[in-house]
């Protein structure tokens, strides 16, 4: 756990170091303060992140320190041996569930957060891996607890209850994701379709000298992902782009065949006015 202090720590002193420099060349007042609000914004985000990290650890060490009690206890003797032994079970079940709950706090924080770290994903997965190797050494204490005649039966349905609150909570996590997931997709998600004029004419896409009006064929198009996709080979000596796309966001290159590729610079820019990308080749 040091060695992810260390990293998240080093990450967020790196943000800090770029928030001192002094603007670059040609960066304005309104860009550096722009610049430091996100700086400022992604310290905020690691310190929420940190702050359940740590009280993760610290459910992790009392968790630790519970079971060491009742395993002094149940080899134990003395009037008050089962009530120590069920205190301390009792807790132990109610500190879990806890941490699971900011696991799925954390795991909420790292999706909605601009700071993306591979480390962290594996911290809270070894987190997890943790709380279910506990919850199976609870399960084997309960039956040596049953084998002694110390019986914990009174708590089942608390403890039934709260596991019950983080399966719903652990589902509606994955819900969650699934949705953000399909979202996300969906905002980067673009079409193009590049032919001669007869091509498009017949497809409906190109009619009349306008492009994209009622009726155009969208199973002609050809689905892409912008972030991933930045270069489309358009296999013709003369290209010119129907669709509106800004200046600066894309370049149009010929190969050594003397063949067009565009390729996409600035993929947010280039997206901007029109999902859909309409390219007239001969």
């Amino acid at each position: 756990m040091k060695k992810v202090f260390f990293i998240v720590c080093l990450a967020a002193l790196a943000l800090t170091g770029c928030n001192e420099n002094k603007p670059a060349n040609g960066l304005g007042l309104e860009q550096a303060d722009s610049l430091q609000k996100i700086i400022a914004q992604k310290d905020n985000e690691l310190d929420d992140m940190m702050g359940t990290l740590n009280e993760i650890q610290e459910g992790l060490r009392v968790i630790s320190e519970a079971e060491n009690r009742v395993s002094i206890a149940k080899d134990g003797e003395g009037a008050n041996k089962n009530k120590q032994i069920k205190e301390n079970i009792q807790f132990i079940s109610s500190t879990m569930a806890q941490n699971r709950e900011l696991i799925a706090k954390l795991q909420k924080q790292l999706r909605e957060s601009s700071v993306k770290s591979d480390q962290l994903k594996k911290t809270i997965e070894g987190f997890i891996k943790q709380l279910d190797a506990k919850e199976q050494e609870l399960n084997q204490l309960r039956v040596e607890l049953d084998a002694k005649d110390i019986h914990i039966s009174t708590l089942d349905e608390k403890i039934d209850n709260l596991n019950s609150h983080v399966s719903n909570l652990e589902k509606e996590n994955t819900k969650n994701t699934e949705t953000i997931n399909a979202q996300d997709r969906q905002l980067n998600t673009a079409w193009y379709v590049f032919g001669t004029k007869n091509e498009l004419k017949e497809q409906q896409i190109y009619v009349g000298g306008k492009v994209l009006q009622k009726n155009f064929n969208r199973n002609y198009f050809t689905k892409i992902d912008i972030r991933v996709d930045k270069e489309i080979k358009l296999y013709s000596k003369s290209a010119k782009l129907l669709t509106a796309h800004p200046a600066g966001s894309y370049t149009l290159q010929q190969d050594a065949n003397k063949q067009y590729i565009l390729r996409i610079t600035n993929p947010q820019t280039f997206w901007s006015t029109s999902k859909y990308l309409v390219v007239l080749v001969k």
